[in-house]
């Protein structure tokens, strides 16, 4: 699969805890979003965090919680991710849903026009 060169990025910011039936809902995005042949997903985890409550989430010692932030980011055509929306609406119960326009500079195993 190749990307345009413009594409769209899909930004999921939840909380680790944050559940889609028995699976994180991280987890449960992800598998979805592979379902439907996206292009790509990655999940990340933040030391440090807070949202709509203003409650801090740390990893630090101190403050241990067991609630960390998370980010699942998507990038593939517009259509793709316009798919993928209503499906996403019906799995995030809380949290940010962001899109933004994003320009591809490599995807897969070339580079400069070259096979490894």
């Amino acid at each position: 699969m190749q990307l345009p060169k413009d594409a769209m990025l899909l930004r999921i910011f939840t909380g680790e805890q944050e559940k889609f039936g028995h699976s994180p809902l991280y987890e449960a995005v992800v598998m979805k979003a592979r379902e439907m042949h996206m292009a790509g997903a990655t999940v990340l985890r933040g030391p440090l965090g807070y949202g709509h409550s203003s409650r801090i989430h740390t990893a630090k010692i101190i403050r241990l919680s067991e609630d960390l932030p998370i980010v699942v980011e998507i990038v593939d055509t517009q259509d793709k991710i316009d798919a993928f929306l209503p499906v996403l609406d019906g799995m995030v119960g809380s949290g940010l849903v962001t899109l933004e326009k994003v320009q591809v500079l490599q995807y897969g195993p070339q580079r400069n026009g070259q096979t490894p």
